[in-house]
């Protein structure tokens, strides 16, 4: 007889996926006993000696492809043959081994059925082992380019617009549910042939739209299986959650997971793979907070922290941005493509709205503490293509990019004086014209009489502003060739 100790050892497995196994019937009940030692558990499970043979022969099959139902009804039937030699038939829905109900929670890495998360832009950023074999039909990997992982897209390249019908009407119904046509034609455009897009568009026409309620569900028919499922459809600020199940019991376990949405929304995140974006930057840094902090108490230096990041909170999440990681009392926010927006507008006009807002803001502080201290929240944005990933610590998940954008965005913050706001010549020339004619950008100079005069719709090196200003800064010297302006105004 083995410990669940011993079996745990030497497969690798966790003990939730041996609880999960006992449940399954993969493994028969251990028996409880007292091993009789005088120090460690009081109570161990044993298990038959060929426990960790079977374990192996699940883990072959899984290598092998074959999804956690069928691997159950083989194991169950006294053999675990290999799917290598031998296609067996889609197993039909009468024919689905009913799943146990374990008591116990299932996790985002039990589920044994197709799963995976979207965006709102409908690309894949996660997809379990099983959602890749019965969905996918085998796909290896994911693109690193985000715009490659369009979920129509995939399916187009594996020739299963047709073959997937209810799928793909699933998820146009949760896009008809979410953007505009137009939304949509823009997130498909350029990535199908145009004989797929005119069938995908015909269809998206007559779909009904599927409400964002927290779980959405739906029946689908997966014709190369022919199989029976129900969808669910969680839906979170990150993107859209689906998973499938084929019967009522696999429904009821996935029920209990999709419950615990903090829980789930943290692990999917910690999962998601990293991918190359394209995106703008904006950082904002409050001037003179060293002397700000010194002249106030540390309760009402905290209080008013927490009240500018409170305040701007709420303009970042009308605009779509993601919260990065910045050391000190300033921001730093992602503004990713969105269908219904442009993400390098998004930017500029959120970086609009909290220069007004800390004006507000500056004026209430005046008028409570009685001094003449101004306050500002200087910000520099950028625009790139740069791999986004996650950070994992103890208690959080942090979303992080790397590449040069954030450095630039920094390092104009740290430029831009009184509540300015810079941005770099790259993002204003991605504009379209209709955009950019909105605002009023541009740069201040010297006319040869001393005077100031503003150039409008003019760029400059950053090394030429600072000569200007008589001003040398070490760690402006990286970006000291980066074109930059200032945006003034943006017209509604």
């Amino acid at each position: 007889m083995l410990s669940s100790k011993e079996v745990i050892d030497k497969t690798g497995i966790s003990r939730a996926t041996l609880n999960n196994y006992i449940n399954l019937g993969i493994l028969s009940k251990p028996i409880v006993t007292n091993p009789g030692q005088p120090e460690g558990p009081r109570q161990l499970g044993y298990f038959p000696d060929d426990a960790i043979e079977r374990i192996r022969q699940v883990q072959q099959l899984k290598q092998e492809g074959v999804n956690m139902t069928e691997i159950v009804s083989r194991m169950r039937n006294g053999g675990a043959q290999s799917a290598t030699p031998t296609v067996n038939p889609p197993t039909s829905p009468a024919e689905v081994v009913p799943l146990p109900s374990s008591g116990l929670r299932v996790t985002l890495d039990e589920i044994h059925h197709p799963a995976y998360m979207i965006n709102y832009n409908f690309e894949l950023v996660w997809i379990n082992e099983s959602g890749k074999a019965e969905l996918f039909g085998g796909l290896q990997q994911l693109p690193a380019l985000i715009e490659e992982r369009n979920i129509f897209s995939l399916m187009a390249s594996k020739s299963l617009l047709d073959e997937a019908g209810d799928v793909i009407n699933l998820h146009l119904s949760l896009a008809k549910g979410r953007i505009s046509a137009d939304g949509f034609r823009a997130s498909c455009q350029g990535l199908l042939s145009a004989h797929d897009w005119g069938c995908l568009e015909k269809r998206f026409n007559e779909v009904q739209p599927l409400s964002d309620r927290p779980v959405s569900e739906s029946r689908v028919y997966f014709k190369n299986q022919n199989r029976n499922y129900k969808a669910y459809a969680c839906f979170f600020r990150e993107g859209i959650f689906v998973v499938y199940a084929s019967d009522s019991r696999a429904q009821e376990s996935l029920l209990e997971l999709l419950s615990h949405r903090d829980e789930m929304i943290r692990n999917l995140l910690r999962q998601r793979l990293p991918v190359l974006t394209s995106l703008a930057v904006l950082v904002a840094d409050l001037q003179n907070s060293v002397k700000i902090c010194s002249e106030l108490p540390p309760e009402e230096y905290f209080e008013l922290i927490n009240e500018i990041w409170a305040t701007m909170g709420t303009i970042f999440r009308k605009y779509h941005a993601t919260c990065g990681k910045h050391v000190g009392d300033g921001m730093l926010y992602y503004f990713f493509p969105q269908p219904e927006s442009n993400y390098l507008m998004n930017a500029l006009c959120c970086a609009q709205e909290i220069r007004q807002e800390m004006q507000r803001l500056s004026k209430s502080w005046q008028l409570r503490k009685n001094w003449l201290n101004e306050l500002y929240l200087n910000t520099g944005i950028t625009e790139g293509q740069e791999w986004l990933g996650t950070f994992q610590t103890p208690t959080s998940v942090e979303f992080v990019v790397l590449g040069d954008s954030i450095n630039q965005a920094a390092r104009i913050s740290d430029f831009a004086r009184h509540g300015a706001v810079w941005a770099t010549k790259s993002l204003i020339s991605k504009l379209p014209a209709a955009e950019r004619t909105r605002l009023r950008y541009g740069v201040t100079r010297q006319a040869p009489g001393g005077q100031n005069l503003f150039v409008a719709s003019s760029f400059s090196q950053l090394s030429s502003l600072l000569e200007r200003d008589g001003v040398y800064s070490e760690k402006l010297r990286d970006i000291a060739t980066l074109p930059i302006t200032e945006v003034v105004e943006i017209s509604a």
